[in-house]
């Protein structure tokens, strides 16, 4: 009966699918208006993690993934101006939002203002937290959260260096006003605290309660956090006290328009793909490019979208360690790397070989390969006799051996490493690959006992942050241990730069000498795709709506029931 009962529900997935190919399909129109209930079931871009934190101060890289649909912030995406609504975004950078796309969320207005240079920020009135028995009453959202919030951000021991150096004090003159007032400029002032990876604002009575237990989560979002099994999945439940609306047709209607939205958390590749396949996964919103023509066969009916990772793939060389103090040796590894090779037979085409620190969305910023100068365009030529040479010149004819880190949870490096192991073999060195768990890997790094070698993917974030992060001495996210004080005042002066074309410049050239420099083995950046399937609605394959937050985009997504059923599931 089970077999009969799948086999009737293929069908009518492929019958649908082809309908929809033939754009012919009714059932794909989208409705006149919102529905509301249902379960929405997504894999997120980073599903094979479970949370890192439930607390904004242990600065965890994933909280706004894991939280932002029940902690709300100051700023967030306009997602009105996305692509699918007729506007120019994608709103799929990892933690990036055009100047013309940023919108009050907690903050109704906002403005700068000089001597003394601060942002005064007046906040939405009547935006409430829910209750939350042994926890807190329903109460309103005031200004003092936000300094509360902030003031313990800043005063973490695991705050970012530097993150906050801009802001002279927070303070809060009346119970709906927010002034942060600043010791100096700073590009990226709204990022940092607005709508950036750790901003989301965090009631006393939570804090109180123990910040890290997701049981004592409470905030203002459209869903508040109800269930939580370690390695499954995070259950979200609507809020039915929820402020905000979103316009459709002209006409506004009240969010979120699911009942419930479930996370899941599932490490194995096969598995999650399957999932999607059978329809377990509405969304799925990471998929490797070798999985996309296969579900593509056997699941015609599924939406997507196509683009460039917004994250980096590198081997990191700690620079503070023999033998990669010596430029020679890390020029050596890059051209002893046959990238192009990665790029056509390993990626099958679907990859950049030049995509990162810079990448390619960011106009103004990013520098083609071939408009850079011969020294770095040479890392990405495969020239293992000039690696030999430089080798030999740095006292290493016969080649050395290293050992570098991976994390098990990622199934291209796993797949990738071996592979560029076997390239600098050919020149002599010698990998010895440890496999780590993603806890003890990022660990690693932020400890600084991270190997000789670290393979991984980083986040470009946005233009600025890309560089800062991974070059400037002494950050968290800077696994080649660079540290050159020329560069710092550079990024410095940056920072300062109120006009973005002057600013654009600088980072170019910044760019130009660190690729050069070589503090990694620069690897292809491959493309993504996200799949869903045509009972969701109100999406068009957007993944964040500030520094890695699905949040208000999941809010907005709500499910056509009539369809699903009828394509059988």
């Amino acid at each position: 009966m089970k077999t009969t009962s799948r086999f009737k529900r293929g069908l009518s997935a492929l019958a649908v699918g082809a309908a929809l190919a033939a754009g012919s399909a009714p059932a794909a129109a989208q409705p006149a208006k919102p529905q509301y209930g249902g379960t929405l079931n997504i894999g997120m871009v980073y599903l094979t993690l479970a949370p890192l934190t439930w607390d904004p101060t242990d600065w965890a890289w994933k909280f706004q993934q894991d939280t932002g649909t029940f902690y709300e912030q100051l700023f967030a995406a306009d997602l009105s101006k996305a692509q699918r609504n007729g506007g120019p975004h994608a709103f799929r950078a990892d933690a990036w939002l055009p100047s013309d796309a940023i919108r009050g969320e907690l903050a109704q207005s906002w403005e700068m203002k000089e001597n003394p240079l601060r942002v005064e920020v007046k906040l939405r009135k009547g935006v409430m937290f829910p209750d939350k028995p042994g926890v807190m009453k329903s109460r309103e959202l005031v200004a003092q959260d936000v300094v509360d919030t902030f003031e313990r951000l800043d005063k973490s021991p695991k705050k970012v260096p530097t993150y906050f150096d801009h802001i002279e004090k927070v303070e809060a003159p009346d119970s709906h006003t927010v002034v942060f007032r600043m010791k100096e400029f700073n590009a990226e002032w709204d990022y940092r605290f607005g709508w950036g990876y750790f901003s989301g604002i965090v009631p006393r009575e939570v804090v109180a309660a123990g910040a890290k237990d997701w049981k004592n989560a409470n905030g203002t979002g459209p869903f508040m956090l109800t269930d939580y099994v370690q390695g499954n999945a995070v259950t979200l439940t609507k809020n039915p006290i929820y402020w905000d609306k979103e316009k459709i047709g002209g006409q506004e209607h009240k969010l979120p328009f699911v009942d419930k939205i479930v996370y899941r958390t599932i490490k194995d590749e096969a598995t999650y793909l399957t999932a999607l396949r059978t329809g377990k996964l509405d969304v799925l919103e990471g998929i490797r490019w070798s999985a996309v023509e296969e579900l593509k066969k056997n699941a015609p009916a599924l939406k997507w979208v196509r683009s460039l990772d917004n994250g980096g793939t590198f081997i990191a060389l700690r620079v503070d360690t023999k033998p990669f103090d010596d430029i020679r040796v890390r020029r050596a590894l890059n051209m002893a790397v046959n990238k192009q090779e990665i790029v056509k037979a390993y990626y099958n085409g679907n990859a950049e070989l030049f995509a990162y620190p810079m990448h390619p969305d960011y106009k103004g910023y990013f520098e083609p390969l071939d408009k850079m100068p011969k020294a770095a365009q040479e890392l990405f030529e495969y020239n293992p006799e000039k690696a030999k040479q430089l080798l030999a010149e740095a006292g290493f004819p016969k080649g050395f051996s290293f050992k570098v880190q991976v994390n098990a949870n990622s199934p291209d490096h796993m797949d990738l490493l071996p592979l560029v192991a076997a390239y600098l073999e050919r020149v002599g060195v010698k990998m010895e690959i440890q496999t780590m768990e993603y806890g003890a890997f990022l660990s690693a790094m932020t400890t600084k006992t991270h190997a000789a070698g670290y393979m991984m993917r980083n986040g470009h974030t946005n233009p600025t942050t890309s560089v800062r992060k991974s070059f400037v001495s002494k950050q968290t996210w800077n696994p080649s241990m660079w540290a050159d004080p020329e560069f710092d005042k550079r990024m410095h002066a940056a920072y300062l730069e109120r006009d973005e074309s002057k600013r654009q410049l600088l980072i170019k050239l910044m760019t130009r000498d660190i690729v050069e420099k070589a503090p990694y083995i620069w690897l292809p950046t491959p493309y993504v795709s996200t799949a869903w399937w045509p009972w969701v609605q109100n999406y068009g394959g957007e993944l964040r709506a500030g520094a890695e937050r699905p949040g208000p985009i999941h809010a907005r997504m709500w499910i056509d029931q009539a369809m699903k059923k009828k394509m059988g599931f």
